[in-house]
């Protein structure tokens, strides 16, 4: 398989951001981490290698990349309108710095995929909302779409709103984002087992306001013995990938 670590520097952050590429071709797909993850956490977790069928046939490859959820959703320091600062700002360094390297070096014009796990799948559930004309399909997996997981109660604060999925789409009236996220594909997993509680009243929150704004989505409530842990993290994501290659999608 082919495999670069890199890095460039970020205008909008301030400092050099590091990745790794998986594969030579197909699809992009931005793999973001779970908390406290690093662009190395992918391939540690063996997602990579449950994933190498489909990077290797180039049929997708891989870009994981870092966060900086230290100093905002994490930044236990910092107030709700902060975190949510310091978010928009790595939304910034994505939309503006990240994803035109990925399309230039890729030589990809379409929609990529976004996935990842816990906190990878706030992360990858959040910017496809955001940016639904770059973003296509997305799988996330365990993740949580409510800000307060994070903040607390925030208030009237902004900022932290339109980072907050189950808060922003119940208002969403806008026809260009809706008709977006009506041409695009969602798959979001759960399990139903230790450590996932959170997770599922998160999930089912969102099922909610996407059946409610004819958004469609895949949501698949895995059972009770299946738990927040990498180990059905792997099964999931092989499950779907599968799934896709049979219709095709990928």
């Amino acid at each position: 398989m082919h495999f670069e670590a890199r890095s460039h520097y970020s205008g909008h952050l301030g400092r050099e951001m590091y990745f790794n590429r998986y594969g030579h071709g197909g699809t992009p797909v931005i793999v973001f981490p779970s908390s406290g993850g690093s662009k190395d956490e992918y391939a540690d977790f063996k997602m990579v290698e449950t994933l190498s069928g489909f990077i290797e046939s180039g049929q997708i490859h891989l870009y994981t990349v870092s966060s900086i959820d230290s100093e905002s959703w994490n930044d236990t320091g910092k107030s709700a309108h902060d975190k949510a600062k310091a978010h928009n700002q790595y939304d910034k360094y994505l939309v503006h710095e990240f994803i035109p390297l990925v399309r230039h070096e890729s030589q990809w014009g379409g929609k990529m995929i976004a996935t990842g796990c816990s906190m990878g799948g706030f992360h990858s559930m959040l910017f496809a909302l955001r940016h639904p004309d770059i973003i296509g399909l997305t799988i996330s997996q365990s993740g949580v779409y409510d800000a307060r997981y994070f903040t607390g109660e925030f208030g009237s604060d902004i900022a932290t709103y339109e980072n907050s999925p189950i808060d922003f789409l119940w208002n969403m009236s806008d026809p260009w984002f809706l008709d977006q996220y009506r041409q695009n594909q969602f798959i979001v997993s759960v399990g139903q087992g230790d450590w996932e509680g959170p997770h599922v009243t998160a999930t089912r929150k969102l099922d909610e306001v996407f059946n409610a704004k004819g958004i469609p989505g895949w949501f698949d409530y895995w059972g009770h013995d299946v738990a927040h842990d990498l180990h059905d993290w792997r099964q999931q994501i092989y499950y779907f990938f599968s799934t896709l290659e049979d219709l095709a999608i990928v």
